[in-house]
């Protein structure tokens, strides 16, 4: 039985159907229109695309967080309406580890830049070893210098990826020694690394609660930073 994976942590919507050790579709696509646009649609010509049905699912796994604050109520909320209305499960996959899911190369450290705005990003570092995707380093919200100060100091190749990479990083920053950015089709969230990770968690039986699932947003947004900066202007 298949599950759908969706990723709406970025600019990007990423749509995926997947079974163990097969994608059976993916539509990742990133236009001016927003999640709330498109997500549906693409969710519908995946399905079509794989000739599934939305009664054929097994499960839905989504991208949590961080990211786009936006983004990952679209996303999460979606996913949480289908896994009710289906009554199947609902996997919640961090963002940063599906994107390091996406470069499974022994030897290196897959480090995942995810935009946190004004001039921040989100990182962590991961590594494959055995076959199995390893955190070394939590998430932070670090600036893009130190950032890329700390992939200098880290014992192996470091391959970018995520939308700060490519948004902050590429050309506009120069690389330390041994640190490059990751290719076009792999630099972004992908709905397909989601999936692999979602259908892990579903054999392990890690599935969460349609009415408790929150996305990770690591911080506070802007709308809540300026909300408590203007009550404390009018205290």
């Amino acid at each position: 039985m298949p599950i759908l994976a969706l990723d709406t942590s970025t600019l990007v919507s990423s749509v995926a159907v997947a079974a163990p050790e097969k994608l059976l579709a993916e539509l990742t696509l990133e236009t001016r229109l927003t999640h709330s646009e498109t997500l549906m649609p693409h969710i519908q010509q995946v399905l079509a695309m794989a000739d599934l049905d939305k009664k054929d699912l097994e499960a839905v796994a989504v991208s949590i967080g961080p990211g786009s604050f936006t983004g990952l109520r679209i996303g999460l909320a979606s996913a949480k309406g289908m896994a009710y209305a289906l009554d199947i499960p609902l996997i919640g996959v961090p963002t940063m580890e599906a994107l390091a899911c996406q470069c499974p190369v022994p030897g290196i450290y897959a480090v995942p830049l995810v935009d946190a705005q004004k001039g921040n990003a989100y990182m962590a570092v991961y590594a494959w070893e055995d076959g199995q995707l390893v955190e070394k380093q939590p998430v932070e919200v670090l600036s893009i210098d130190e950032c890329l100060a700390r992939c200098g100091t880290l014992d192996r190749p470091v391959l970018l990826l995520g939308d700060a990479a490519v948004k902050k990083v590429a050309g506009r920053k120069e690389l330390p020694r041994g640190v490059q950015i990751a290719l076009p089709h792999i630099v972004m969230p992908r709905a397909a690394g989601t999936a692999l990770l979602g259908l892990r968690r579903l054999a392990a039986g890690q599935v969460g609660s349609v009415m408790d699932m929150e996305p990770v947003y690591i911080r506070r947004s802007e709308a809540e930073v300026l909300w408590e900066k203007r009550h404390k202007e009018q205290s």
